[in-house]
């Protein structure tokens, strides 16, 4: 399976024509389609199905363009990290992390070292946090932003200086408004708008326990749209602290649970790992700035 040929079945998947792929990618339509129906035969598994104005992927194309998008991130990410050795002041930096105030701390980080390598660039990937410690996993990332449910003996780590809050998003017209903070045990009784992450994969433990007793009439992935479903009044958005605006002139407001745990947030990277010249720059900041690191190895 050559790098080459996974460029053009990716191209195609995003393009859904052939075509266009082509057209992108510089090359005949002929070849592209020969070198695509070269790969499937190489797999043994049809990738596409054809229409007269489309094309759409098989189940086999979605496994394929989940690998393939990995396999060229990891490409790329490795060329990079060869050029960054011949000149230590460029290149690029890659992060993962969620939705989190406790970012602006990473970002002043990375905002220091600038001053003194402006050509390096910092790429951050958001998402949760197995789809980021997964990215990690794989070579994907040099350090990723976690919440203190990850499994920190896995990875060396260091504690970051700050803690988020859970709590609630609400209009702030509601009949609830005037609560300063809510228990756990009050949202049993409100329509509750969660991470979808929560649903899909893993409820936070301090919620387990009244799966059972809760609703949740939506979910989202981001929290700004979180926030904005709450702003219409579908019900309350479960969230941390600071990822949307709820001060003066908002419609909206943060109301804290007061029986949940503090967020503590770290920077993590893989045990043994082997950093480039600028990954190293950027770890010497951070210990410099959070402290002595965890979990070495």
């Amino acid at each position: 399976m050559e790098i080459r040929v996974l460029r053009y079945f990716l191209e195609t998947a995003r393009e859904g024509s052939m075509t266009r792929a082509a057209r992108r990618l510089f090359i005949s339509q002929p070849t592209m389609s020969k070198q695509l129906k070269e790969l499937e035969k190489e797999l043994g598994a049809k990738l596409f199905v054809r229409t007269n104005y489309n094309i759409r992927l098989t189940e086999a194309g979605m496994l394929l363009r989940e690998r393939a998008e990995d396999i060229l991130s990891l490409v790329e990410k490795t060329e990079a990290e060869f050029r960054s050795l011949e000149e230590i002041n460029s290149g690029d930096l890659y992060v993962g992390a969620p939705e989190s105030e406790s970012m602006s701390l990473f970002a002043d980080v990375v905002r220091r070292l600038q001053q003194d390598y402006p050509k390096i660039r910092c790429n951050i990937f958001s998402g949760n946090m197995n789809d980021v410690c997964e990215k990690l996993d794989k070579g994907l990332l040099d350090f990723a932003i976690v919440m203190n449910y990850v499994d920190l003996m896995k990875y060396n780590y260091l504690p970051m200086s700050t803690e988020d809050t859970w709590g609630v998003i609400m209009r702030r017209d509601d009949p609830l408004a005037g609560k300063k903070s809510f228990s756990i045990s009050e949202l049993r009784t409100l329509p509750l708008i969660c991470s979808k992450q929560w649903v899909d994969q893993e409820f936070p433990q301090w919620f387990r326990s009244d799966l059972d007793k809760v609703n949740i009439v939506a979910t989202y992935n981001l929290p700004f749209n979180g926030a904005v479903m709450a702003k219409a009044g579908m019900g309350y958005a479960l969230m941390l602290d600071n990822l949307v605006h709820t001060g003066t002139g908002s419609e909206i407001i943060f109301r804290p649970l007061t029986d949940v745990p503090k967020v503590e947030m770290y920077v993590i990277w893989r045990k043994y790992q082997v950093f480039t010249p600028i990954a190293e720059l950027l770890l010497n900041k951070l210990q410099s700035s959070f402290g002595r690191l965890n979990g070495e190895g």
